[in-house]
């Protein structure tokens, strides 16, 4: 990932691409639109796990909330979020180096968390995938106050996939609708998206 960020961050710094998003600009209009159904007040802090490049804060941001927070075990990625955020010129985001599956103390208290792919990431690494499951989810539960939403956007887990690994803890409140596809008279998603509720 740092070596794909630097070179995300060299391609900014050339010619100004903030690089890719994650799922498309739908994924992210997808999690703004519930967030205004919901009412969710704008300055609810707010925590974007695996922030990569940070354009979904922006987009936030751009939409009037005004607690942002992103992390990134990447120090290339963070570097990319700062130099984009300085060149819209937004300051109402805190952006840190930090590893979800080892948060410090401080990353507490957030009524919203959002993940883009990055449990799917993470469950795709070759050494002990469960373990680091099972940390994400502890790490999830200290950073998300009690009723909290946790917002997921996957494209590897099935939606009772999810509401298997994520039922310690949470309750499933809403599937967000995804693009569908249809191939050998099945209809699907190629990606889903949960919106979960952390029980108090």
């Amino acid at each position: 990932w740092d070596a794909a960020y630097e070179r995300e961050l060299k391609a900014f710094q050339e010619i100004g691409d903030a690089g890719e998003i994650w799922f498309g600009e739908e994924s992210m209009a997808r999690i703004i639109r519930w967030l205004e159904k919901q009412k969710v007040p704008l300055d609810s802090p707010l925590l974007d796990i695996g922030t990569g490049n940070g354009l979904l804060l922006l987009e936030l941001a751009k939409s009037g909330y005004t607690d942002l927070t992103g992390i990134d075990y990447s120090p290339s990625a963070i570097q990319l979020s700062e130099k984009i955020r300085e060149k819209e010129g937004i300051s109402n985001i805190k952006l840190k180096v930090e590893d979800f599956l080892a948060p410090s103390p401080e990353l507490s208290g957030f009524e919203i968390c959002i993940d883009k792919g990055t449990f799917d990431a993470i469950s795709l690494n070759p050494e002990d995938a469960v373990g680091k499951r099972q940390q994400y989810l502890r790490s999830l539960c200290s950073t998300l106050k009690p009723e909290g939403f946790f917002l997921i956007t996957s494209c590897n887990w099935t939606k009772e996939e999810l509401l298997n690994e994520f039922r310690e803890g949470f309750d499933i409140l809403e599937e967000l609708p995804t693009p569908k596809f249809c191939f050998g008279g099945r209809i699907g998603n190629s990606v889903t998206a949960l919106v979960f509720q952390r029980k108090k």
